[in-house]
C-alpha cells in the first residue's frame, strides 16, 4: 500500500464503531461509518491504539483465508493445514502491519471519501463497493471492494485500486518465492517482513 489514501479508506471502510444492523448494504455500513473513523484517525496518531483498532475492527470484516487462497494461487492446494494456517496469518499480520504503519507516518487528516450508492439485488451474494479518496493537491483515487455475503455478514475479499487488485498484486510476489524457496520459504519470507513492519 503505497498511497494514504488507499489505507485510510480501507480503515475507514473496515473500523465501525457503532452498532451497524447486519441487514445494512455493504454501502450504507461505509457510508455510516466512514466520517466518524476518518476523524479518530485524524486525532490519533498513536501506533498502538492503530494496532488495536485493526485488530479488533478489520480483521473481523476481512475473509482472510480467501484472500490468502487467492494470492498464493494453485499452491494453496499443495500446501499442508498447518502451512496454510501459516500463510493466512502471516497474510493478515503483513496487511494490518502496513497498515499501521502507513497511518502512523502519512495520515494528513485532510483526506475525503466519496462512497458509490450501491444496488444489491435479492439473493446476490457478491458485491462491489466503489469509493474514491480525494486528497487536496493529488489525483482522486478509485477503490473498489469486492465483498461476498457470508454467513456472519459481508466480508472484503479483495481490494481493487486504481484497477490493481491487492490479490493479484501479491500474487506475483508469492508465486516468485514459492518457485524459488517453497511454501516455507513463502511463510518465512512474511515472517521476516512482519518483523521488520512491527520494529519500524
Amino acid at each position: 500500500m503505497k498511497n494514504i489514501s488507499v489505507v485510510l479508506t480501507i480503515f475507514a471502510l473496515l473500523m465501525p464503531s457503532l452498532p451497524v444492523p447486519a441487514a445494512d448494504l455493504p454501502d450504507v455500513i461505509v457510508k455510516s461509518t466512514v466520517d466518524e473513523v476518518m476523524d479518530v484517525i485524524r486525532k490519533n496518531k498513536d501506533k498502538q491504539m492503530l494496532r488495536d483498532l485493526a485488530e479488533h475492527k478489520v480483521v473481523p470484516h476481512f475473509d482472510f483465508r480467501r484472500m490468502t487462497q487467492k494470492a498464493v494461487g494453485n499452491a494453496w492446494q499443495r500446501a499442508t493445514p498447518a502451512q496454510q494456517e501459516a500463510l493466512q496469518n502471516g497474510f493478515r499480520t503483513l496487511l494490518v502491519n502496513t497498515y499501521v504503519n502507513a497511518l502512523n507516518i502519512s495520515a494528513t487528516g485532510s483526506e475525503t471519501v466519496d462512497v458509490k450508492p450501491l444496488r444489491v439485488a435479492s439473493g446476490q451474494n457478491e458485491v462491489t463497493v466503489k469509493t474514491t479518496v480525494t486528497t487536496p493537491g493529488k489525483q482522486p483515487v478509485p477503490i473498489d471492494y469486492n465483498m461476498d455475503r457470508e454467513q456472519d455478514g459481508w466480508k472484503v475479499i479483495d481490494v481493487v485500486v486504481d484497477n490493481v487488485s491487492l490479490v493479484i498484486n501479491y500474487r506475483g510476489t508469492f508465486s516468485e518465492e514459492i518457485n524459488r524457496s517453497g511454501i516455507d520459504g513463502l511463510i518465512r519470507l512474511l515472517d521476516q517482513k512482519n518483523r521488520t513492519l512491527a520494529s519500524s
